[in-house]
């Protein structure tokens, strides 16, 4: 079973967005978002007329899949290099400290549950 398909337009946007993100504010004159616009612009992904233009149709269906793997390839790197900043060693740290950021407390007693004070 095939996922619906969102619209190009989002998928143009969600790129770009991805691409301001890593580029800054410059990002309007970096070769990806020339690239970005030029193929979207290129391929102009209008809805299926008739079945006549089935082979068109197909091609730009196939266009719009590699944009959105495309797209959730950048998200996805993106959100792995910030939980590798996060979580990535530094060195040996302490057991409450590593505790503390999976989200646990150490017990503060011998023998205690953790959540007495």
């Amino acid at each position: 079973m095939m996922a619906a398909l969102s619209s190009p337009l989002r998928v143009c946007r969600g790129i770009l967005r991805e691409i301001r993100t890593l580029k800054g504010p410059t990002y309007k004159q970096s070769m990806a978002y020339n690239y970005v616009i030029d193929q979207f612009r290129k391929n102009d992904f209008p809805v299926c007329p008739q079945v006549t233009g089935e082979r068109y149709c197909r091609a730009q269906q196939e266009a719009l899949h590699a944009s959105q793997t495309y797209l959730c390839m950048l998200a996805s790197t993106r959100n792995h290099m910030v939980l590798h900043q996060l979580y990535h060693g530094k060195g040996q740290r302490g057991t409450e400290e590593m505790a503390g950021i999976v989200g646990l407390r150490l017990p503060t007693q011998p023998g205690g549950k953790g959540w007495e004070k």
